[in-house]
Order: structure tokens, then C-alpha cells, then sequence
């Protein structure tokens, strides 16, 4: 079981590396910009209609001839560095594992839960990425960073509510509660805690909580949050706890904690007509998302505008440009300790394949120590898709140690289906692989070494996240909806082949309105999706027959059935769990903190792992 944590396995061959594509990136550089120079934006057309003598436009007839004299300068030295940097790539590692030291949470006998989150992020190089109607790849990578790791690390906020008819209640209704209870003063701050208020441990050393006295309401208030990183405590993220007001050394949840995720390093956001700017670190209270439960529905579900706090895994999709991966990585581990990046290999694999521009865009982030991972590249890709390395990533995971001292672990798989529409005989093959080297990397991680007696591990979960590139409601996915995927793994948001959940929601914006006023902010977006005509002029749906494949949605009056293409998953498996252990959902949510960023909605579910033991 070994993870690589450097591309290659000598320095020689990494200075190889570092020397060819030195001489190939001015070259690319230069391509990239004369490409995105001629790919507007929908924003950018606005901004050059509006005012057609703008400095933008004068930039660009500049910037063009410029562009393709130095393109074709930079040529020559960039064919020298293709020849040397090409052959690398055959013995480039398949993944690049980078770690900050954390010690391995407790494992309550009990049982505890664990939050998955998965996103696709479309951090393409620029160009690409326009045609997205998306651009500023690298200024998008660091403050999806940021937005990540602010609303992951935001305290949890637990309501009970002593009531045989209410099942939960929102968070905008804390601010009151709070300020009742003898603990809470009405500024949102902390003051010495009575004798009846106690703290508790969540199950690991990363979290502690505080419970409230039951108040007069009959609710109880119950708030959990990360430790703070001692090597972080004089950094950044101090200081933004110091200026909006909160306590660093208190473990309550003040208003401002909630909503944070403007108030970043360095002062970059997002403004409201999404363009990056510099704003004052100021914070506002922000409105969640109000937890439901629909019918007879075991668990809560929602539509959020932050993610969910406590964080444990974050798999990432589209990550395939080389210097937004490098902020996006840097942002994600003052959160993550262990991360998966630089995911699949460049170039050809075997004399059949073809070559590939891009790796597989996939990354993963883990506060869990991983201790064994895989990747696997799918063969059959066609069409633009073929020219990236798009596969399966598999990770074992280590989150915790019983007391009999066995290892109690975890299966999560990240992957990116073929994204062409018509091509579903494709897809299937590519979850028969996915099932295939799915059980193929449980059996052998399992397995020992020679001669040596340990353990067997306990397996706690076994997880698939990613973008599937079909949904559970079009026509024309219906192979993919019947595929025996569905009969191992569970979708918390299906019904059966062809049906959703009535609660389920369309993960796929319509490019052309990323730029409106309405969704260019997590509760904006937040707002829209709560709303039936909302969805309707925000999401894509399935294609109709009335409508031409390649035309916008946004102001169409054909009558559309569902709440749009959800097309990100998060599927789970109780099959291979120990005896009397069971897997729950304790809450599932379409998240909109990345509004403006990226064309897809993220999600995210809460497991809950129980061993069937009592309390002590």
C-alpha cells in the first residue's frame, strides 16, 4: 500500500519534468489567452454592448495580435519541451498524495456519523472554461478554497425541539433561542457558562460541543465545531474570527460564524455582478437552508447556502488545470489534512490510446488519514472527451480503532462519467469498470502481507461521489437508470428507474444565466431553488422535443416536468459492513455556496454508522 507523494519516483526525472514544460508553458499560456480572448462571456458581452469604446474592448484588439506574434516565437522552444516532456508521462504516478500530520479521530463503540460533499468545479483552463460561460479559472480555484473550508469549518448547530409534532427547525430562528439561553448573551457572544451547561466530546478530538439547558420552549441547542488548528491560530483565519467580532477561544456559535464566506484571505469576493473585486471583511447574517422531511422520509433534506459544517470528505470533479489545482490544494488543506490531487496520467497509455491533454480532473479530500488509493482511467472515451484521462479514483480510508485494536475503515470512490449526450452505451460500460475495480481494490486492500497476522479491518462505509453525466428522469438515459449500480449501491434521491424524489433537485445550471443578478450569491441561488419557476429558468432539464439539443432554457414557455437534470450523486452501500452494523442517512442537501463559480450545484449527505451497541 503505497501512496505517492511526489509525481515521480526519481529527482532526475522530476527535474526533466519541471525543465520540459518550462520551455512548453509560454506556449500554452499564450494559446490559452488567444483563445479566451475570442470566447466572451456572457458578462463580458453585457459590459462591450453597453459601452462597445470600453477599455475591456480596446484590451482585447490589443492583446490578440500580440498574443499570436509571441505564440509563434514561443513555438519552436515549446516542441523541444513537448519532445522531452511527452515520454515522461508513462512512468508520471498516477496521483499526487499530500498530507499535513492529524492524528486519527476516536471510535465511540456506539457508532458516530461522517458528511460526504461532492462537486463539479469546471476549473478547465480558461479557455475551456468559457465555454462554460465561466473564466478566471485560477481567481475561481482560490475562492472556491475559501468558500469550502469557511463553510465547512463553521460550528454545527444541533436544535432539539421537546415536541412530538415539529421534526426540526431553521436556523434563522437560533438568533432568538439563543439569546434566551443562560449561556448566550443577545450579542451572539459567550458568557461563563452555568453550572447545569456542560461540554461533551462529538465521538473525535477534532470536535466539541456544547449543550444548552433545555430552555422554557422545550428546546435544547446543541453547538459543535473543528478545534482550531494550532499552526493556524496566528494565521489568517484568526484574524477573520478577530474582525468580525467572534470569540476564538469560545466554542459558541455566533451569527457571524454562520455566514462567513465572503470574509476571506485577502479580501477577495465575489461582487454582486460576479466579478472578482476587493471587499471590506465585513458579516452579515446569512439565511441557511430550512431543514424538511418529506412524507415518510427517514431523513432531513435541503436546500443550503453553505456547506455542511464538519466536513469530513469533499470529492471534487473538472479540477484539471495545473495552477488552479495548486490554490485550490493549498486552500483545502488548512481544513483537510490529506489530499488526493493531480489525479491520471498525460500522454498515451499503450500504443491503442489516445493522447491525453488533460488528466482526470478528479481530487479528493479527507480529514481522515488514507491509508491506500488507486486510480484507474477509463478506455472507452470518444469524441472531446477522450483527450481526458477521465476514470475512478479509489481511497480506503482509516477513522478510527476499536478497542479490540482493529482498524475501523472506509471505501469512497470519486469519479467522472463520459459527459456526450446519446453515448449511454458507453456510460454502462464505464460503471460495469467502476463496479468491477471497485471490488477489485476492497479485496486487495484488504488482504495482509505475507507472513504477517493482523486484524481484520471493520468496514464502516463504502461510498461512490461523483458527476455521472445522467439523470434518474430523461428518456434518453434510460439504460443508465437500470443499470445494476443501482441494485448494489443506494441513491438517497431516487424512487426507482426514471422517478425521483419529489424533493430532488436538477444539479446543472443553465450556463447562460450565471451571470444574473439572481443566483450570483449563495442565497440568491439559494432563493431561486426554493422556487418551482425559479428552477424552471435557472436549471437544465431534459432535453424536449420541441426544443432545439444546443438552445437556452431561460425564458422558454414549454411546460417542464421535475425539478431539473441531477446529474451529481452520492451513492452509498450497507452491503460488506460488519454484522449488526447498519448505514442511515441523517440528512441530505443541494448546496449553493459556489454560486457564480462554477455551472453545477454541489451535494452533500450525512451517514450515520450505528454498531448496534448500547450506551454505557
Amino acid at each position: 500500500m503505497v501512496l505517492y507523494s511526489t509525481p515521480y519516483s526519481s529527482t532526475c526525472l522530476h527535474f526533466l519534468d519541471g525543465l520540459s514544460w518550462s520551455l512548453v508553458f509560454p506556449c500554452y499560456w499564450l494559446l490559452d489567452r488567444l483563445l479566451a480572448s475570442c470566447v466572451p462571456t456572457s458578462l463580458e458581452k453585457r459590459q462591450r454592448s453597453q459601452d462597445p469604446c470600453s477599455f475591456l474592448t480596446l484590451c482585447v484588439l490589443i492583446s490578440v495580435p500580440l498574443y499570436l506574434l509571441l505564440f509563434f516565437a514561443s513555438l519552436p522552444f515549446a516542441l523541444l519541451g513537448f519532445i522531452i516532456w511527452a515520454p515522461l508521462q508513462a512512468v508520471r504516478q498516477p496521483y499526487l498524495y499530500t498530507y499535513r500530520g492529524a492524528g486519527t479521530g476516536e471510535w465511540r463503540p456506539q457508532g458516530r456519523s461522517f458528511c460526504f460533499c461532492s462537486a463539479n468545479v469546471c476549473l478547465l483552463p480558461d479557455s475551456l472554461a468559457r465555454f462554460n460561460n465561466l473564466s478566471n479559472t485560477h481567481k475561481r480555484a482560490l475562492e472556491m478554497g475559501k468558500r469550502i473550508r469557511n463553510g465547512a469549518s463553521r460550528p454545527q448547530i444541533k436544535i432539539y425541539i421537546d415536541s412530538p409534532t415539529n421534526t426540526s427547525i431553521s436556523a434563522a430562528s437560533f438568533s432568538s433561542l439563543a439569546t434566551d439561553c443562560p449561556m448566550h448573551s443577545p450579542g451572539g457572544q459567550s458568557v461563563p457558562a452555568q453550572p447545569d451547561c456542560h461540554m461533551r466530546e462529538e465521538g473525535r478530538q477534532h470536535r466539541a460541543s456544547i449543550d444548552c439547558p433545555l430552555h422554557t420552549s422545550g428546546v435544547q441547542i446543541s453547538i459543535s465545531a473543528p478545534e482550531p488548528d494550532p499552526q493556524e491560530e496566528d494565521t489568517v483565519e484568526t484574524r477573520n474570527h478577530r474582525e468580525v467580532g467572534g470569540d476564538t477561544g469560545s466554542m459558541t456559535a455566533s451569527r457571524e460564524s454562520l455566514a462567513r464566506y465572503h470574509a476571506c484571505d485577502g479580501g477577495i469576493g465575489i461582487s454582486s455582478n460576479n466579478t472578482l473585486s476587493h471587499v471590506p471583511r465585513t458579516s452579515i447574517f446569512k439565511r441557511p437552508g430550512r431543514k424538511r422531511r418529506h412524507g415518510d422520509e427517514t431523513f432531513d433534506h435541503e436546500i443550503s447556502a453553505f456547506f455542511p459544517a464538519n466536513l469530513d470528505f469533499m470529492a471534487l470533479q473538472e479540477v484539471f488545470d495545473h495552477g488552479a489545482t495548486s490554490k485550490l490544494r493549498r486552500q483545502l488543506h488548512r481544513y483537510f489534512p490529506y489530499v488526493l490531487s493531480d489525479v491520471g496520467r498525460y500522454g498515451w497509455k499503450g500504443c491503442c490510446s489516445r493522447f491525453k491533454f488533460l488528466n482526470s480532473g478528479l481530487l479528493l479530500a479527507s480529514r481522515y488519514p488514507i491509508l491506500d488509493a488507486r486510480f484507474e482511467c477509463y478506455p472507452n472515451g470518444r469524441g472531446e472527451d477522450a483527450l481526458a484521462a477521465k476514470g475512478a479514483l479509489f481511497a480506503k480510508v482509516h477513522v478510527g480503532t476499536s478497542h479490540q485494536e482493529q482498524r475501523v475503515v472506509g471505501f469512497i470512490t470519486c469519479t467522472h462519467l463520459h459527459a456526450i449526450e446519446g453515448d449511454a452505451a458507453v456510460r454502462c460500460e464505464q460503471l460495469d469498470l467502476l463496479l468491477q475495480w471497485g471490488a477489485e481494490f476492497r479485496q486487495s486492500s484488504c488482504q495482509s502481507p505475507e507472513g504477517e497476522k493482523v486484524l481484520e479491518d471493520l468496514v464502516a462505509f463504502d461510498v461512490i461521489l461523483g458527476d455521472l453525466n445522467f439523470d434518474n428522469c430523461s428518456s434518453e438515459d434510460k439504460l443508465e437508470q437500470q443499470h445494476a449500480l443501482f441494485t448494489q449501491y443506494k441513491d438517497p434521491c431516487r424512487l426507482g428507474p426514471g422517478e425521483d424524489k419529489p424533493w430532488a433537485l436538477g444539479t446543472l445550471l443553465d450556463p447562460s444565466g450565471l451571470y444574473d443578478e439572481d443566483v450570483t450569491s449563495a442565497e440568491s441561488l439559494q432563493k431561486v431553488m426554493e422556487n418551482e419557476d425559479g428552477r424552471k429558468e435557472y436549471l437544465v432539464f431534459p432535453p424536449s422535443k420541441n426544443q432545439c439539443p444546443g438552445s437556452s432554457q431561460k425564458g422558454r414557455k414549454i411546460p417542464l416536468k421535475g425539478n431539473g437534470r441531477r446529474i451529481d450523486y452520492i451513492l452509498y452501500s450497507d452491503e460488506g459492513l460488519q454484522p449488526d452494523w447498519k448505514l442511515d442517512i441523517e440528512e441530505f442537501s443541494f448546496v449553493t455556496q459556489l454560486a457564480g463559480l462554477t455551472d453545477h450545484l454541489s451535494v452533500a449527505t450525512r451517514l450515520a454508522v450505528s454498531t448496534g451497541e448500547e450506551e454505557p
